[in-house]
């Protein structure tokens, strides 16, 4: 078999010449400058192939310097002048050249002449967008060839009906309206006023753009599905004429004569021998080469590539759900990406850019990534499956709702209708790539609307990933896991008997870098910090936290974030990805840790998480011998924990505290035999709180926490406790906002 390997990974791609030479094209000054802003060539912007799962070797990049203009939404037809843009920069972007906010009372207008090579000659042209936000139209010499409604999904119009004969110029008219927050469209964070955890928004055409000559009776879409047992994969040609032959013939690393021919209606099942699973760690990829034949005669060629893995819920062998890849457990680690970028918006300026925030991502030690409500170019998706980083694709979040987190809204029927259309086509899009791993529908209640439905909805027409009927807020009890987010944290939802746990989102910790930040005052982060050691030595006592909620049945969890964005300053990375923020050795360090065996932890003095603990406690200041082992508190009141106030995050009441300030003792038995090195407190506060154990003073917490965390304890507080009796005494203070306190003790052991 003559050896293939994947087109993608050719660099020296046809580009259509320029209507206007470089030197017509200036980008805006951003706020901040990426290592590739630069970089950026006007003559060959995103130069890559842009689908690289069905490449063919004959196509045509029309990226580059368009005319364009913006006019009244009203508007017909572009007017004769105007100014230049840098395709496929948002129009918003600094890299664009433009960098203007489209308003949704307005038009944009793109036009550039292209011509169409002879040996394209008895084959039809397609058009072929990656993405386009919002609605456009294209017009081929005048003639509307299709419009499109959607932000994220790609999509193509025959244009050759439309072609002046020969290879005479061609022009090309794009329009372009975008209402973004101003209606109920998927829009994911893009707001026209920005500010918090909202964006920039995205207008115009913001993915590659070029042109492919297809055969009559060519394949125009692939379906890859992968099987583990046995090892096989599926391949389908949805369109493909009856009377034609489908031949597909696996390369490397398939032992050579992997193939098999059928007809081109039906699906065709190859297997594959010696088979080599993808994983994070080994993410082998298989070459695929697909010819339609009419007898003898080869009618159409595309080459792909596919990973053998396969993505379940099922029982360890304690008998808790986890998140099984290719039949083992794997505890998955992640980042949440939101892919925006401060020269270039929802656009990287360059793959090499693209491709950087994943590196860095895997050589942290982190196995995924968490697309947060964006989708990106198919070339992202090939980076992590050569990568081996896993996705959870979440779908844009959309409609008037967006932000409220009101549950089950009742969109209206358009704007469903829309959400829908566009969530299939943005699956049908991505379904070959063996990185993502799960489909999520909803973030924390954005839009969120029908949930059963739609999670079954999305199982019913992809089974072979897992499906997040909600990331955070509002859930449903339904879809494959729980997901829960808690800032800081970490948390995890309880064990159930089907789903599996996970942690959409914890973290969030800021540090704002001064001239590496979007605005230098009034920065926003969950916590923020001073300095990066602050900052690594609290994400590495995160991760410890972390370590202990894996033995209760936590099966993933995903950082907050990748990058600062805009003025959000959560990242790993400064946004303009200058500066890594932690020491990177030390967080994969920390980071592979959660691949170990999970540690025993044996609750001593249960928390109210466990059981219903009775205190003794008071809202008056008692005298300063309150936290000695022989205070007498038989005159203080007795209350079952926790103590504090209903809406209080993550918080289980089990008597009311309204007030300032409350005190608390309870007595507690340690065995004879117990081992001070392994104690541990199990602590839920908000806000500052002090802790004793027999009178002498073992912890001190500042400001407030929005979930239990496990503290690992001095030497010198673990001497304090003793053999038999104990008392635990805690001091909290309360400001604002919510308000609770509960303490407990446990041992901790590593297996």
């Amino acid at each position: 078999m003559r050896k293939f390997t994947f087109a993608i990974l050719a660099t020296a791609l046809p580009l259509a010449a320029q209507p206007e030479p470089a030197a017509a094209w200036q980008p805006k000054s951003p706020r901040l400058l990426t290592p590739w802003t630069k970089q950026v060539d006007p003559l060959a912007p995103h130069p890559e192939y842009p689908r690289p799962q069905l490449v063919r070797a004959a196509w045509q990049n029309l990226n580059g310097l368009w005319d364009f203009a913006i006019t009244p939404a009203g508007t017909d037809a572009p007017p004769p002048s105007g100014g230049k843009i840098l395709v496929p920069y948002p129009i918003e972007s600094a890299l664009s050249g433009v960098a203007t906010a489209l308003q949704p009372s307005q038009r944009a207008w793109y036009r550039r002449s292209f011509s169409v090579p002879s040996g394209w000659r008895g084959q039809r042209v397609w058009l072929r967008f990656g993405a386009v936000d919002w609605a456009c139209e294209a017009r081929v010499n005048g003639k509307s060839v299709g419009t499109h409604q959607g932000g994220y999904d790609p999509f193509a119009f025959d244009v050759t009906d439309a072609l002046a004969p020969g290879e005479a110029a061609q022009e090309l008219v794009v329009t372009v309206t975008d209402p973004t927050d101003s209606s109920t469209q998927p829009r994911g964070k893009q707001v026209r006023a920005p500010g918090g955890i909202w964006y920039t928004p995205t207008s115009g055409i913001w993915q590659t753009v070029w042109l492919e000559p297809v055969p009559v009776d060519g394949l125009t879409t692939l379906r890859l599905t992968p099987r583990v047992q046995p090892a096989s994969i599926e391949i389908a040609a949805p369109g493909a004429p009856a009377k034609l032959t489908l031949h597909a013939e696996v390369g490397a690393p398939a032992p050579a004569g992997t193939s098999v021919e059928g007809p081109a209606d039906q699906p065709l099942r190859v297997a594959v021998p010696q088979p080599k699973l993808w994983t994070p760690d080994q993410p082998n990829l298989y070459a695929l080469r697909i010819t339609l034949r009419d007898g003898e005669r080869v009618v159409d060629t595309v080459e792909s590539y596919f990973g053998l893995r396969e993505i379940a819920v099922a029982k360890d062998d304690a008998g808790i759900n986890r998140l099984m890849l290719n039949g083992a457990p794997l505890f998955q680690l992640g980042l949440l990406d939101q892919g925006f970028w401060p020269d270039g918006l929802y656009t990287p300026p360059t793959d090499a850019a693209l491709r950087y925030d994943l590196d860095v991502t895997k050589q942290l030690g982190f196995n995924l990534v968490r697309k947060h409500v964006k989708v990106e170019a198919a070339t992202f998706y090939a980076h992590c499956d050569r990568l081996g980083l896993l996705v959870w694709q979440d779908m844009p979040s959309g409609d008037k709702y967006i932000g409220s987190r009101d549950p089950d809204v009742q969109r209206t029927a358009e704007s469903a209708a829309q959400f829908e259309r566009e969530l299939g086509a943005i699956m049908d899009a991505l379904q070959g790539h063996p990185c993502i791993v799960m489909w999520v529908p909803f973030n924390e209640g954005w839009g969120q609307f029908d949930t059963a439905r739609i999670a079954q909805w999305v199982k019913d027409r992809d089974p072979t990933r897992l499906v997040n009927s909600a990331s955070g807020w509002t859930d449903r009890e339904v879809g494959d896991v729980h997901d829960i987010h808690v800032y800081p944290g970490p948390a995890t939802p309880r064990a159930e008997p089907t789903r599996a746990a996970v942690l959409g989102e914890f973290g969030g910790l800021g540090l704002p870098i001064a001239e590496h930040t979007w605005q230098e005052k009034e920065n926003w982060g969950y916590r923020s910090f001073d300095t990066p050691q602050a900052l690594q030595a609290a994400y590495v006592d995160l991760i410890g936290e972390l370590r202990l909620l894996i033995a209760e049945g936590l099966c993933a969890a995903v950082y907050t974030q990748t990058t600062d964005v805009e003025i959000e300053v959560n990242g790993l990375l400064s946004y303009d990805r200058k500066i890594l923020k932690v020491d990177g050795e030390r967080v994969r360090a920390a980071n592979l840790t959660v691949h170990r065996p999970a540690p025993e932890v044996t609750v001593l003095a249960p928390t109210a998480q466990q059981s219903d603990v009775t205190w003794r406690y008071s809202t008056a200041a008692p005298p300063p011998e309150w936290t000695k082992p022989e205070f007498e508190d038989t005159a203080w009141r007795e209350g079952v924990g926790g103590f504090g106030t209903k809406g209080t995050p993550s918080a289980r009441i089990g008597t009311v505290w309204d007030g300032q300030e409350i005190w608390l003792r309870r007595a507690l038995e340690l065995p004879k035999d117990f081992d001070p090195a392994t104690l541990h407190l199990l602590v839920h506060h908000d806000e500052d709180a002090v802790i004793w154990v027999n009178g002498i003073e073992v912890l001190k917490l500042p400001g407030y926490r929005t979930s239990y965390r496990t503290v690992k304890l001095s030497d010198g507080a673990r001497a304090a406790f003793r053999a038999g009796r104990n008392v635990l005494s805690v001091h909290c203070r309360q400001t604002g906002g919510g308000q609770f306190i509960d303490v407990g003790v446990a041992a901790v052991r590593e297996k």
